[in-house]
């Protein structure tokens, strides 16, 4: 009887920010503005990475992972939320809630390890710099690019197929934006326990050892700082990391308030809030911050600005 009511759920009612109706229009914009800066903003630094030969260095082959991470990531949900914000009906299918629920779980975890292969990058490159092009090889490179994707997909894969074979006996209203796999939990009609342990077991290997290998990293780096002598040398030393350091604060910073703050029902709307702002307005803020504050990209922009007038006037002239 408990497998044939399984059976009977073949998709799920979103029901996310039911609180605020009368601003699901404004959601809609404002959510359609942010996910098309997200997708110039990342999309301009992966390229400006490829067609400038003084970015091909680790820290920008690891900043175009982490931009394309971030345009897979809200491209997983922010496209079917847009359609939920304007329509009657918002629903999602079983299988692509499972879809769902695997990118943006995978995509998540990755991007934690992938800001702790970045802090080890800064690291290497203010702590060792002589040593910094052998240590940070393309071999090493690449294998820790590759291991923060697979550790990901990995751990998404292993948390979507216990959570997605839950029984929900006919329970199908998600009160949530997303297919949310806490959301989803709370719609099963069995224990969950296996679901609880391995979930703790993730966010040791994903939150908890990355924020201290961050904190670690940049307690070197601090140190080494501090001891350069000229404030010149301090400022870029500083200025190296700065971008990737706020990146950190602003992305660690949402998923402690979201998830350590105190539950209650009256603050459910003001939950949901703060998931939509770290679902688009963190990987907006991304390409903002490492193209404001970076100097290595301003004046990359600067070269490629001016080959393509240098090619212009001769194409002109041969003319």
């Amino acid at each position: 009887m408990e497998r044939q009511n399984q059976t009977l759920v073949t998709m799920f009612f979103l029901h996310g920010l039911a609180a605020y109706p009368n601003f699901h229009f404004v959601f809609f914009l404002s959510c359609l503005l942010m996910y098309i800066v997200i997708l110039l903003g990342n999309s301009f630094l992966i390229t400006i990475s490829i067609l400038d030969s003084h970015l091909h260095t680790p820290m920008y082959f690891f900043l175009s992972n982490l931009s394309f991470l971030d345009i897979c990531y809200t491209s997983a949900s922010v496209p079917l939320l847009l359609v939920n914000f304007i329509s009657g009906q918002k629903s999602i299918s079983f299988v692509g809630c499972g879809v769902q629920m695997f990118f943006s779980l995978g995509l998540g975890s990755t991007e934690c390890v992938l800001l702790t292969v970045m802090a080890y990058d800064r690291y290497v490159a203010i702590c060792r710099p002589l040593r910094y092009p052998i240590i940070m090889n393309k071999g090493l490179c690449g294998w820790m690019a590759a291991s923060s994707w697979m550790s990901g997909v990995l751990n998404s894969l292993i948390q979507t197929i216990l959570a997605m074979r839950l029984p929900f006996c006919g329970n199908n209203v998600i009160d949530y934006l997303t297919c949310e796999i806490l959301a989803v939990w709370k719609l099963a009609c069995t224990d969950i326990s296996l679901n609880k342990i391995i979930m703790l077991i993730s966010n040791v290997f994903f939150l908890v050892i990355p924020v201290v290998l961050i904190f670690i990293s940049y307690s070197f780096i601090l140190f080494t700082i501090l001891r350069i002598n000229s404030a010149t040398g301090r400022q870029k030393a500083f200025s190296t990391c700065s971008a990737h350091l706020t990146v950190v604060i602003i992305f660690y910073g949402s998923i402690l308030f979201m998830y350590m703050k105190p539950k209650s029902k009256d603050s459910h709307g003001t939950d949901e809030l703060i998931a939509l702002f770290y679902a688009v307005v963190i990987p907006m803020l991304n390409p903002i911050i490492y193209s404001l504050r970076n100097k290595d990209v301003k004046e990359a922009v600067k070269r490629l600005s001016s080959h393509k007038c240098l090619f212009s006037n001769r194409r002109e002239t041969q003319m």
